[in-house]
């Protein structure tokens, strides 16, 4: 692979990442607002909502309960809020259109959802990790609720801009190397950036595409190392990281969605005659088509499902190894807990490079068969 060709690669790439920016930015908020379900189990353990689960110690005083479950929860959902470190957060900008105008404000106004907010139009109240309308006696007011849209900067969109402004100095400072080195060998970080496109060409989009990888070459570069990336920060602890980005089901779908547009859109004729003109007795076809458009849209759904449930279920998994420590509340599980979250923290590395190889890997095998010329598949047929 040439350098000028590399180097048109990094800037379709960036255009790429741009544009999955804003698409996020407008779908991942509504997987914001119902993602995970009960959300902000943390915020009702503070509250009354928690009493039933408090143990009462022989000196009178109350002593919370550790609940695994609501803390794996809490840390694998969305949320207003991003944790920094102990008891602090960071609070994020909370963005609401009403239907009779724009409200903007920051979520330190809910105090971790036990203080309301009045605004310009209504009073708004963060009820697990959803915003609510409530009237003057704190009651939700549902026919008010349904006229508010919820656009706030939650933690995974902001984690999700900071992953795409790193890939975006990442990719503009390697493409600044080659204009500057051209015809020279990679020095620095090119040379550790280099062997994952060159992966990515001859291993994923040559074998799978074919003679028209390279039209699909900017998606590939973009779905494998915005996967990637945000797989890794997702399992670094602290700020930036600790944002569950791709095992949240709206960004995988995302993601997902846009493969299903690229494969369908790219379609060649004997694709499409395959699905509405399948080879079998014309009686059969109101059998057979359903079945083909069903495969249209299950290839890329069990993409979002695979994404999403690999890396959620090692998210649960290392908290659930943690969480040993405070349910035993003994030295000896303590090691024992640790050693397994180092072992599961190491195999989530590999996993978080394994998934986005996957995506990527099948992503070039829908794109190839959508492609695929009938002449050559003719061919190929007969050689057999």
């Amino acid at each position: 692979m040439d350098f000028s060709d590399i180097l048109q690669v990094r800037k379709t790439s960036l255009v790429a990442f741009i544009a999955l920016l804003f698409v996020f930015f407008g779908f991942s908020e509504a997987g914001a607002q119902t993602v995970q379900g009960d959300t902000a189990t943390k915020n009702t353990v503070e509250t009354d909502a928690h009493i039933p689960g408090v143990d009462k110690a022989h000196d009178g005083h109350a002593e919370e309960k550790f609940e695994p479950s609501a803390a794996i929860m809490e840390h694998i959902a969305d949320s207003h809020y991003w944790h920094l470190w102990g008891h602090t957060s960071l609070p994020l900008p909370v963005i609401i259109i009403t239907d009779k105008g724009v409200e903007a404000f920051s979520s330190s106004k809910f105090n971790h959802g036990q203080d309301a907010y009045t605004g310009n139009y209504y009073t708004y109240k963060l009820i697990e990790d959803k915003i609510h309308v409530v009237n003057a006696a704190g009651e939700v007011d549902k026919n008010a609720s349904s006229r508010i849209y919820d656009f706030s900067i939650t933690k995974n969109i902001a984690s999700v801009w900071i992953s795409v402004l790193l890939l975006i100095l990442i990719f503009a400072g390697v493409s600044s190397s080659y204009k500057k080195r051209e015809g020279k060998g990679p020095r620095g970080f090119q040379s550790v950036v280099e062997p994952f496109i060159l992966f990515v060409r001859d291993d994923i989009a040559k074998p799978n595409i074919g003679p028209k990888y390279k039209r699909f070459m900017p998606l590939l570069l973009t779905l494998f190392f915005f996967i990637w990336f945000n797989n890794l920060l997702g399992l670094v602890p602290i700020f930036p990281g600790g944002a569950n980005v791709t095992g949240n089901i709206f960004m995988t779908f995302m993601l997902s969605f846009i493969v299903l547009l690229v494969v369908n859109f790219n379609g060649s004729k004997h694709y499409w005659s395959h699905i509405l003109t399948p080879d079998v007795p014309k009686w059969l076809y109101p059998i057979m088509i359903p079945v083909e458009l069903i495969g249209v849209i299950s290839r890329p759904f069990a993409l979002m499902i695979r994404l999403y449930a690999n890396i959620t279920a090692g998210h649960i998994i290392v908290l659930s190894l943690i969480a040993l420590i405070f349910i035993f509340k003994s030295l000896f599980i303590a090691p024992v807990s640790i050693a397994f979250v180092l072992f599961m923290d190491v195999l989530e590395l590999l996993v978080a490079f394994l998934q986005a190889f996957i995506f990527t890997m099948l992503t070039a095998l829908f794109i190839g068969t959508a492609v695929e010329d009938g002449h050559h598949a003719a061919e190929e047929e007969h050689v057999v």
